[in-house]
């Protein structure tokens, strides 16, 4: 009774919008591994370093007098670079994937630290204009938060058009195409390497332009801010897929309105994180609970499948 009455109901409405803010940021992360890991079929681990990159290119380059509006597109670029190394590991020298991606990853640590010059870098909106800022969203006024929320989400819906319009494309079929069946693939002439490496670059390059986001949304850089993020994007991504999946089969759009339920996945996340945080649970479990909560919506899809077929087994 005691622990009941100790959670405040105010506090957790309070840190809503500042989850919801965060799970849009996240949901740029989410978009970027929903390249590799459902359109391509790529294990990419380089998402752990790579979003670490794209804040810390981001936040130096502001503390060096860069506007924070172009840092973005500069952050997007060192996030293709990080992308076309692990496409090189993987298709120029033959190393598995996840190895390849894991070598990228291990690296991006070390070259993260000499961008920063240390461990981490901070960036305050009361010297800079940062484009996002926890502050925004908590301290700022109504209209401050209307004109934030307003314009990332306008962002999103421009980014899900650009996706949208691309893997519409020759390109992006052939993006499709070589995750779906590569042998098939080249065999109606696509060159599966070049096309692995060009998904690996716009995958890692919107997970950097996510970390440019969130370097300035929560003010500083870290060498360790991309730590679990794959989990994150896992997360986000499966949790969209089994919230909305049967919505998005049933649209004249089903590609868009997936990827916007990715992006509602990662919404989603970090307001069931809040919560879990608003329990008052202890924070060294939170990223088991990460881990718990993509196992369960990996497991969903399995499970009810298999279901499914022991009912039509047991009809018959």
């Amino acid at each position: 009774m005691v622990y009941v009455l100790a959670l405040n109901p105010v506090a957790l409405f309070r840190a809503l919008p500042g989850s919801i803010a965060q799970g849009l940021i996240w949901g740029i992360m989410a978009l970027g591994v929903y390249i590799t890991f459902r359109l391509l079929d790529f294990a990419d681990l380089t998402v752990d370093g790579s979003i670490a990159t794209g804040a810390a290119v981001a936040v130096m380059l502001i503390r060096g007098g860069v506007s924070p509006v172009l840092v973005l597109p500069i952050a997007f670029l060192a996030g293709m670079l990080t992308g076309l190394v692990t496409g090189l590991l993987n298709t120029a020298l033959g190393i598995p994937g996840i190895l390849a991606s894991i070598l990228t990853q291990i690296s991006l640590y070390s070259i993260n630290l000499v961008i920063l010059g240390k461990a981490n870098q901070p960036v305050s909106v009361d010297n800079y204009p940062l484009v996002a800022s926890l502050r925004y969203v908590t301290d700022g006024s109504t209209t401050s938060k209307l004109l934030f929320f307003g314009g990332l989400l306008l962002f999103l819906i421009v980014l899900v058009m650009v996706m949208y319009w691309f893997f519409g494309t020759e390109t992006g079929q052939a993006i499709r195409a070589t995750g779906c069946n590569p042998n098939m693939a080249r065999a109606q002439g696509i060159n599966t390497d070049f096309i692995k490496v060009l998904a690996l670059m716009l995958s890692n390059g919107m997970v950097a332009l996510c970390g440019a986001f969130y370097g300035q949304f929560q003010g500083a850089a870290d060498v360790n801010m991309g730590r679990g993020a794959i989990v994150i994007g896992l997360a986000a991504v499966i949790i969209g897929e089994v919230v909305f999946g049967k919505f998005a089969a049933k649209r004249k759009y089903a590609f868009a309105f997936t990827l916007f339920s990715v992006i509602a996945g990662a919404v989603i996340y970090y307001m069931v994180y809040q919560f879990v945080l608003w329990l008052k649970m202890p924070s060294d479990y939170m990223k088991l609970f990460s881990a718990i909560v993509v196992a369960i919506f990996l497991a969903i899809p399995y499970l009810k499948e298999k279901n499914r077929m022991k009912k039509g087994v047991a009809r018959k």
